[in-house]
């Protein structure tokens, strides 16, 4: 299971670099909203939180913005960025391109036997998270299931491109979580769902349920009354 949580918090321990530490701290304090959008963010915050000094806190700041969870400001520190309805709309097409080009790509009967099994062990992980009403672990195995069936392409282009989105993805699914708690268990099914057409190879049913996923659950305010 460890190995299919990729997320900073989640690969960073006491043995990490103070700067890797750092980052991940902060990209988490963002996606649970503890630091604001449009918040300033200081390389003096970073350091005093983590008690370490200011050279980690500007390394920690740079990959925050490789990130786009803040933008650098010169000489004040860095803004926390807000979610536009563009970016979501971005980040969630990009995400649907490569999760069907990835199934598409997989057509050997063994390849998607495994690809299922990780995915149903997420959503195992996932439904567990909702019922301890934990957010964060959500939205981290909601990451952790998408990326499971983008990584099954192979495309190791593909994959720096995830490592560098993961923590905006995740942060998407952090306020479905928050602002439309009611929908999660259609988005568990859902996902459910995706797993039985990837397993089975449908690789239109699953290309057409991909999209109708992420209207469903990121734009909830387009459903028909």
């Amino acid at each position: 299971m460890n190995e299919l949580l990729t997320l900073p918090w989640q690969l960073t321990d006491d043995s990490s670099p103070i700067a890797s530490r750092m980052a991940a701290w902060a990209a988490r304090e963002i996606i649970e909203r503890r630091f604001e959008p449009g918040e300033l963010l200081t390389e003096a915050d970073l350091a005093e939180a983590q008690k370490a000094s200011r050279t980690p806190a500007r390394e920690a700041m740079l990959q925050l913005e490789r990130w786009r969870l803040v933008r650098l400001v010169p000489k004040k520190g860095a803004i926390v960025t807000t979610v536009t309805s563009r970016e979501r709309r971005d980040l969630l097409a990009v995400r649907a391109m490569f999760e069907v080009d990835a199934v598409e790509a997989l057509t050997a009967a063994d390849g998607l036997e495994a690809l299922a099994k990780d995915l149903r062990t997420l959503l195992d992980h996932q439904r567990r998270a909702l019922e301890a009403a934990d957010t964060l672990d959500f939205a981290s195995a909601d990451y952790a299931f998408h990326a499971r069936l983008i990584r099954s392409g192979g495309n190791s282009i593909v994959e720096e491109l995830l490592t560098t989105m993961g923590p905006r993805l995740a942060r998407l699914t952090y306020e479905v979580a928050i602002d439309h708690p009611a929908g999660l268990d259609t988005l568990l099914d859902e996902h459910e769902r995706l797993t039985d057409r990837a397993e089975n190879g449908d690789t239109a049913g699953f290309g057409r349920l991909v999209h109708e996923h992420i209207a469903a659950s990121h734009f909830p305010e387009n459903r028909p009354l």
